[in-house]
């Protein structure tokens, strides 16, 4: 009795065993059939790659386009859906997730080389370039003379782009603009932020020898090229490619410094000459960076100095929405304050102290005069010039931040491409300024408003030196910045005078990094090639 227990007890652990399982066997057979399902179209698939894109690479919501003599703010009960970002927000713009840095794109760069070869990537280059596909042309085209055309050079800083880019849908007449991004790294999710723009006419152009299609060879860096301070006298003999080329500070080139100045000629060459849509545009090209923002009556103030210009004629050569306000309101317009005789005695005098003090710490610490942007009485002293414009000689350092020009200026510097392809300095702007100066019959003149429009947030990049660098602090004291000024922006009109120095300018010594003659030869095939297309 007690064995045939024992056998039911044992036939009923095995049975309930085996049904165990056939259940699991089942579960697992269809899984693989639901997978391989999935792959086999991904669209119906909760694997769908799509759904793995981080949200800030998700499409703009549709922004009310704001007319160009439109002045009112969105009804803050609409200020949600006014957003033209979409996705979860961190101060009003898509959440970048914790998945990557801030600031850069290179974790997806990493992940795209895993999936698109070198070979890919050109195709994908060649192929934009010629296409020229400019979106959205149905809804805010054709492209006139009256078109102002917003070229933006683009690298990896994506979260700086994204501020870039909500700016200009806050601007007021966006919508009559051409955006052209000229990029040098192809990355998807820089390019699903840019596509996905919906107010204004968009064109995506690539640089195409960029160090990411160039790693191991020219203009990227060879394991042939010199080192950058190898000995000259040392590498004669060692045969590396480039020993015969040392900049004028005995060092060798630098690629990832070499590509800027490239990448900034080849842009322009491209937009003057090699763009189908702009080839007869007699109109202003208005030259912006990924790190650059924008104020909402940018370009109201724009053409406000277009229409200043035809005033002033041949006097003006480039239009600056842009300056350093540490350089501007410290160096010029606090001394016009003192003294003023209109400005209360006691008011005066503490405005006295607070100079001298700023004068005392900046001789002492020569770089807290780039803190002074964010100085409260340094802003104050700035704000009864926002409506008001200078008209004086370029000076790189200084009107090289939001500059507009036409076709006829552009032919100026073209025209000396030799001197600025071979002056031995790796910056686009000390180049230009090196050839106002010595190859222009007459150097360039520039209007520059003297309450600037476009700023400069870019505390992350290749001239950054510290270990650390806090893009959202400096993106929230602009915001204060413009909150402060916004009743002094949309001013009927400019008061525009001539700034009269007796003091000549002179170009400082080289910075260098461009003593190699293939850096030359390639920054000159730009302009040959761009001619020998027309």
């Amino acid at each position: 009795m007690r064995i045939r227990k024992l056998s039911c007890l044992k036939f009923t652990i095995l049975t309930g065993f085996a049904i165990f399982i056939v259940i699991n066997i089942k579960s697992v057979g269809e899984d693989e059939q639901n997978l391989q399902a999935e792959e086999e179209h991904p669209e119906n698939g909760k694997r769908n790659i799509a759904n793995l894109r981080t949200k800030d690479t998700d499409i703009l919501e549709s922004v009310p386009v704001q007319s160009s003599q439109s002045k009112e703010k969105p009804d803050p009960a609409e200020s949600e859906a006014a957003d033209s970002l979409a996705g979860e927000r961190i101060n009003e713009l898509p959440n970048p997730l914790s998945s990557r840095e801030d600031s850069q794109v290179n974790q997806s760069q990493d992940k795209q080389k895993s999936q698109l070869s070198l070979k890919d990537i050109l195709e994908k280059l060649k192929e934009a370039n010629k296409a020229q596909i400019i979106h959205n042309e149905s809804l805010f085209g054709p492209i006139t003379n009256d078109t102002i055309v917003i070229v933006v050079q683009v690298h990896d800083r994506i979260k700086y782009l994204r501020h870039l880019i909500k700016s200009l849908s806050l601007a007021a007449g966006i919508d009559q603009t051409l955006l052209i991004f000229s990029h040098d790294v192809w990355d998807e999710q820089l390019n699903n932020l840019v596509r996905s723009i919906d107010f204004a006419q968009v064109l995506q152009i690539f640089y195409p020898f960029s160090l990411q299609t160039h790693t191991n060879t020219f203009p990227g860096e060879s394991s042939r090229d010199c080192p950058r301070d190898a000995k000259v006298h040392r590498v004669i003999s060692s045969k590396c490619t480039n020993s015969a080329w040392p900049d004028i500070h005995g060092h060798y080139r630098e690629a990832k410094f070499t590509q800027t100045k490239h990448h900034w000629w080849w842009k322009a060459n491209q937009v003057f000459h090699n763009l189908q849509a702009l080839k007869d545009f007699q109109g202003y090209f208005l030259f912006l960076e990924e790190d650059h923002y924008a104020s909402e009556d940018f370009l109201h103030v724009l053409k406000l100095m277009i229409n200043e210009k035809n005033n002033f004629g041949s006097q003006v050569d480039i239009l600056c929405l842009g300056t350093y306000l540490r350089k501007f309101n410290f160096r010029a317009n606090s001394k016009q304050t003192r003294g003023d005789p209109i400005m209360p005695a006691r008011e005066r005098q503490r405005h006295e102290r607070r100079l001298n003090a700023i004068e005392d710490v900046e001789k002492s610490s020569p770089g807290f005069s780039r803190q002074l942007l964010w100085a409260s009485e340094f802003l104050r002293s700035v704000l009864n010039v926002f409506n008001k414009a200078e008209v004086s000689e370029w000076i790189s350092s200084k009107h090289n931040m939001g500059m507009a020009f036409t076709r006829t200026e552009w032919n100026k510097m073209v025209a000396c491409s030799s001197s600025f392809c071979k002056y031995d300095d790796y910056n686009w702007d000390w180049s230009l300024q090196h050839v106002s100066l010595n190859c222009m019959q007459e150097k360039l003149q520039v209007m520059m408003v003297k309450g600037p429009r476009v700023f400069h947030i870019g505390e992350c990049g290749v001239h950054h030196k510290k270990s650390h660098c806090d893009s959202d602090s400096v993106i929230e004291k602009l915001k204060t910045i413009i909150k402060t000024a916004n009743k002094y922006f949309f001013p009927d009109s400019l008061s525009v005078s001539r700034l009269n120095t007796k003091k000549k300018t002179k170009l400082k010594k080289a910075n260098g990094g461009w003593g190699d003659k293939r850096d030359h030869w390639l920054c000159m095939n730009f302009t040959l090639s761009s001619f020998n297309m027309l």
